[in-house]
């Protein structure tokens, strides 16, 4: 990937690739199909955060979270999957990731697609629950809210420029601050680097006919990350999330357009920490506490 955007040139994002290794991990029985996973922060942490990209995005996107945190004692790992054509096999491709890491239990950050893959995760493993929390950013509760539904079958034959327009008309930059186009700029790098079975497939789960039940989740501990200025989804969406889960926190940035993670991370990061502060002390802590070193 030519790196040409702001953030891919910054002495962070270089320090990150310098810092925290690439791994991919093949945990499907074809033996090819890989999770690309950075993992930072101590390993014997068995309950970390897992931060999940939008459509657009490749697991080096939450590098801001990845250094931030795991700086302060947090584990923070960042999972980008490998093509999957159905919600169902995400999950269970996801769930086999999580076995084959030894986590069993984790607490996730979902960005758009990301952050509807995270519900429906927890949803359909609420019977065993995997996941402890979750933190929803710019995220929606049914693809409905996209007008695609009756043609995302055939996105897997649409040439890749096709689906990379239909992606960057969502990339508004309008009246934003220099932040909120660098920001743009890094994902524009991202979404040209992935393949035409990658989009197809990740733009299929984003658009094919489907929603979360809520209700099934019980009492899970839920942030909602929200952005009020222009950004993908409507405020239709954000008002549907809200009536969902009527006792999340909300956490509001008054502007960051479609990746605060990237345009406002300082803002993102405290409500990351002010979300997990929780479960501090606890078994379920994502953060290394002196109360768990064995005594010498």
């Amino acid at each position: 990937m030519t790196s040409t955007s702001e953030l891919s040139r910054s002495k962070e994002y270089i320090s990150f690739r310098s810092s925290v290794p690439l791994r991919k991990i093949v945990i499907d029985s074809d033996g090819i199909k890989g999770w690309k996973v950075y993992d930072s922060g101590p390993k014997i942490i068995k309950c970390p955060l897992i931060c999940l990209p939008p459509v657009s995005g490749t697991a080096d996107i939450f590098f801001k979270q990845i250094l931030s945190l795991s700086a302060k004692g947090y584990r923070v790992i960042s999972a980008e999957p490998p093509i999957y054509w159905s919600v169902k096999e995400w999950c269970d491709g996801f769930k086999r990731l999580l076995d084959y890491m030894e986590l069993d239990k984790v607490h996730i950050f979902g960005a758009s697609l990301g952050g509807f893959l995270a519900q429906k995760f927890a949803e359909i493993n609420s019977h065993c629950p995997r996941v402890l929390s979750l933190i929803l950013c710019n995220t929606f509760i049914d693809t409905s809210v996209f007008s695609y539904n009756d043609s995302a079958v055939l996105f897997w034959i649409l040439p890749s420029l096709v689906l990379k327009k239909m992606i960057m008309g969502n990339f508004t930059a309008e009246k934003a601050d220099g932040d909120i186009i660098d920001a743009v700029d890094f994902m524009v790098e991202r979404l040209e680097s992935l393949t035409q079975a990658e989009l197809a497939s990740r733009l299929t789960m984003n658009c094919v006919t489907n929603y979360v039940q809520p209700h099934k989740m019980g009492n899970l501990p839920i942030t909602i990350i929200d952005v009020f200025d222009e950004y993908a989804l409507s405020n239709v969406v954000r008002e549907e999330m809200y009536k969902c889960y009527p006792n999340a926190k909300l956490a509001h940035l008054k502007n960051g357009g479609n990746f605060p993670y990237l345009s406002r991370s300082a803002d993102v990061n405290l409500y990351l920490q002010i979300h997990l502060r929780q479960f501090e002390e606890t078994e379920y802590s994502a953060s290394f506490m002196d109360k768990y070193l064995p005594d010498v």
